[in-house]
């Protein structure tokens, strides 16, 4: 397949997702016109004033690899989100502006309407108290980053009083090792960088985190072991998009059956490896279980 056969499917995709949602045709004007006025939208909610301004504001996090990069020497922003949120723009035919952003402050920027969509926010119940979350992204799984000559598939393999176990005190990480691997002998540290050094000095066997946490630290030092999924049972934190919460729906509605038909053709994952390799992960490295 050549560069002009992708470039042509590419567009083949957006312009039937044009055509099934009614993006920019006669057909979303001649439905809107038939529509009573006491039955229509609002005219302040997201969708409307996005393709109203042609402008979608996302919230960018510098440092947040593989969803967010930025350039210093050019200012240019790169990463898993910024891929999923070039192909919006693209497909809303409308221009990307960034607002700088932490985690934890994008909830803030949705609610104060300083932006119209966060990437890459976990859907909690104190969050969704708050804002509206579309439909799952990826389940994020956990595992474990395994020094050379051991072996595991599962928790119970790593669940034994002889195994070592390296977490960030009070992180989800930490939660994780103890509900599936209490046997373990766990070690609580204070930064993910203790716990690296850990690792990195052979004083545990090995540390239990996030999948992208533990694929992008091997790819900077490859002596830390190898990183696998753990099953029996799979656990996972769901990975999302948020967005403000308004009485019309449609915003969010529209991004979840993106998301579900990106992940379905296999964008979305192609998206995320890509996104990995500026973090210097492999595709080969990339677990095959990964559900994304």
């Amino acid at each position: 397949m050549t560069q002009s056969d992708d470039i042509a499917i590419s567009e083949d995709r957006r312009d039937a997702l044009r055509y099934a949602l009614g993006i920019g045709s006669g057909a979303a004007l001649a439905a809107a016109m038939a529509t009573p006025a006491s039955a229509q939208t609002q005219a302040d909610n997201t969708l409307d004033r996005i393709r109203a301004n042609k402008v979608l504001r996302i919230a960018v996090l510098p440092g947040e690899l593989p969803y967010f990069n930025k350039d210093l020497a050019t200012g240019t922003w790169s990463g898993f989100s910024i891929e999923m949120a070039n192909d919006l723009a693209k497909l809303l035919d409308v221009k990307l502006e960034y607002v700088e952003s932490t985690y934890g402050n994008s909830i803030l920027d949705l609610q104060a309407n300083k932006i119209d969509l966060g990437f890459a926010l976990n859907p909690t119940p104190q969050r969704a108290l708050v804002v509206d979350f579309t439909n799952l992204v990826f389940p994020h799984p956990f595992g474990a980053m395994l020094k050379k000559g051991l072996e595991a598939k599962t928790w119970a393999d790593i669940n034994k009083p002889e195994v070592k176990i390296a977490v960030d005190v009070g992180s989800a990480n930490e939660a994780v090792a103890r509900r599936f691997a209490p046997n373990a002998t766990i070690k609580s540290l204070k930064s993910r960088d203790e716990v690296m050094l850990e690792m990195s000095s052979g004083r545990v066997d090995c540390v239990v985190n996030a999948l992208v946490l533990g694929l992008t630290a091997i790819a900077k030092n490859p002596n830390l072991g190898t990183y696998k999924i753990l099953a029996s049972p799979s656990v996972t934190i769901a990975s999302g998009t948020a967005v403000r919460r308004e009485q019309d729906k449609r915003w969010r509605d529209f991004l979840s059956v993106w998301i579900d038909y990106n992940r379905g053709i296999g964008q979305m994952r192609e998206w995320f490896v890509k996104g990995l390799g500026l973090a210097g992960v492999k595709p080969e490295d990339v677990p095959v279980e990964l559900s994304i």
